[in-house]
């Protein structure tokens, strides 16, 4: 799978909160996409300085793995608040250059657009991609909200002052709620509706577990591993 190199990754904080707040402006938040067949899920695990970055490939709607891999590499950025791209998306590219199956639609466990910058890991991945991607946080980053109503699909807006940049999200019947948010390609809407329908029997989507299972070590079948240099 390919993507497009837009900056380098050699970055300082300075030069990332620069490059955030230019490629900001390049985020599409409506649906440019066809039919969704297959649909990813992304997750990384660090140990030091060692990453374990998952994709994993679904199919869509059934949502039954069809490809997947965990790449082992090296991170090069710091941990810190706000940049987690920088630090994340580079070992996640060596693991989308090895796909066979190339998704229609990536799920991000993190921040789109609901981001101080409005630019998350989700948009970040979603413009290097070029592929629609949608931001699905466990944890509010920013923003303001009213805790919806208890029940599955009930849902209510994140505001950032007077602007919508989130949905928060129940996907479970008296659960913890999601945050979901525009990664890049997608409207709203359609990231809450596609997000529900990945959520199947738990609160995080399907796309997520797996991808958590495999960054963790717990390889799923049909799930590759390599390493940085293989």
């Amino acid at each position: 799978m390919q993507f497009q190199q837009l900056h380098s990754w050699d970055v300082s904080t300075n030069e990332a909160k620069q490059i955030q707040n230019e490629l900001c402006k390049q985020v599409v938040r409506v649906d440019r996409f066809e039919e969704i067949k297959t649909v990813a899920g992304v997750d990384i695990g660090i140990r030091d300085d060692i990453a374990l970055a998952s994709v994993v490939v679904l199919n869509f709607p059934d949502l039954q793995i069809v490809d997947g891999v965990v790449a082992e590499s090296h991170v090069r950025f710091p941990y810190i608040p706000g940049y987690l791209s920088f630090r994340e998306i580079p070992p996640l590219l060596v693991a989308f250059a090895r796909l066979q199956t190339e998704p229609d639609l990536v799920i991000v466990d993190g921040q789109g657009i609901a981001h101080p910058r409005q630019f998350g890991l989700a948009s970040h991945l979603g413009l290097v991609l070029n592929k629609p991607t949608i931001g699905c946080a466990k944890s509010r980053l920013c923003g303001q909200y009213t805790e919806p109503d208890r029940e599955k699909g009930s849902y209510s807006p994140l505001f950032d002052k007077d602007e919508i940049i989130g949905t928060v999200l129940r996907t479970r019947t008296n659960v913890s709620v999601v945050f979901v948010s525009i990664g890049h390609n997608i409207s709203l809407d359609t990231a809450r509706e596609l997000t529900l329908v990945c959520c199947t029997r738990y609160r995080l989507p399907e796309t997520t577990r797996y991808a958590h299972k495999a960054a963790t070590g717990n390889v799923p079948e049909g799930v590759n591993f390599v390493k940085e240099n293989d």
